[in-house]
């Protein structure tokens, strides 16, 4: 008869322990690297830099410190930190190449000038943008955020009307058809000067080329959404009573949303494409004005901090809508991901 005595569980536990703790620090290792990576970026800042002289530069140094000194005990206590531990454990690599790309940045422009000036600032310029140019930049921001709303809002109802519309009814698509596809393969920038001309004020002729490069890509695709619902779905619908009004709202549409969506993803990318060469030609506030007086004065600094600003507000809508469609269509929840 054999006995088992504390110390035989003990020694037997023991190797799952420590393969634990190795498995612990190996995925803290990231976390490690990237703590390193922003520290290496906070002492080029400290380095003394001769090409220029810019008032953040102390004050990135100290940030990059902060991050790196939050990045490692966040690591290391991840599994403590539960989402935020996971989020961040997840993200360590481009954390570590995030650090390492400002740190060459630092030391290609302010330090070594292997970038020439003014083309290429460094990250305390933008920096300084940001501190220093904010209230200008805040009033394009927001002109940019009106006129894209409103032209977007206004592309996607007509859009989504006139689709369905063209999938319903053969009559109607009878006669816009044809000028849909004379109009729509269209770039919006070429009607630009027809635009300009025909509205009274440059705000309602870019709201109208907002319009247009979005309203095409949701038509066609609310179009083929329509066009491509069951007709079983239609004929259980008539066999419980439902008017051509609820064929209408209660099958066509709902079996639809999924292909809506795609048409309003692909009008949001087209209508920031339009909205930029708007601004810059005839609207006096904005992120694409902001642009072009950015580099008629040379001042690079400012014009990649609004490019910042807009490849931000471009994915922050992109996410926005991307919440919606996974709110409306729940049962494609996950499919497709941003």
């Amino acid at each position: 008869m054999s006995t088992f005595s504390l110390s035989d569980v003990a020694a037997t536990d023991e190797p799952s322990r420590g393969g634990a703790r190795v498995e612990r620090l190996r995925g803290a290792l990231p976390g490690l690297g990237a703590a390193l990576a922003w520290a290496t970026f906070g002492v080029s800042c400290l380095v003394r830099d001769d090409v220029g002289d810019w008032s953040r530069t102390q004050d990135v140094a100290i940030a990059a410190f902060v991050i790196s000194v939050l990045i490692l005990p966040g690591t290391l206590a991840a599994d403590r930190l539960g989402q935020a531990g996971a989020w961040l454990r997840q993200r360590a690599p481009w954390l570590v190449v995030l650090g390492l790309f400002l740190a060459v940045w630092e030391l290609a422009t302010a330090k070594f000038a292997l970038l020439p000036l003014p083309f290429f600032p460094p990250p305390q310029a933008i920096v300084e943008v940001y501190t220093d140019d904010l209230p200008k930049l805040a009033d394009s921001v927001f002109a940019s955020i009106k006129l894209q709303i409103g032209g977007y809002i206004i592309g996607a109802t007509l859009g989504f009307m006139t689709g369905v519309a063209i999938g319903w009814s053969t009559n109607i698509g009878y006669w816009v058809h044809p000028l849909l596809r004379f109009i729509g393969p269209l770039p919006a920038t070429a009607w630009l000067p027809i635009a300009f001309f025909m509205f009274p004020s440059s705000w309602s002729a870019s709201t109208f080329l907002i319009a247009l490069a979005t309203g095409f890509p949701v038509t066609v695709l609310t179009w083929s959404g329509v066009a491509s619902v069951s007709s079983s779905y239609y004929d259980v619908a008539r066999t419980l009573g439902a008017r051509p009004s609820c064929l209408v709202l209660k099958v066509a549409i709902p079996a639809a949303l999924p292909h809506v969506f795609v048409g309003l993803f692909m009008g949001l990318g087209a209508s920031f494409a339009v909205l930029v060469v708007a601004e810059m030609i005839g609207v006096k506030a904005g992120l694409g004005w902001y642009l072009q007086w950015a580099q008629g004065w040379a001042a690079y600094a400012n014009m990649y901090a609004a490019l910042l600003v807009m490849s931000l507000l471009c994915s922050g809508a992109i996410t926005l809508l991307f919440k919606v469609r996974d709110r409306v269509l729940v049962w494609q929840k996950g499919v497709v991901k941003w």
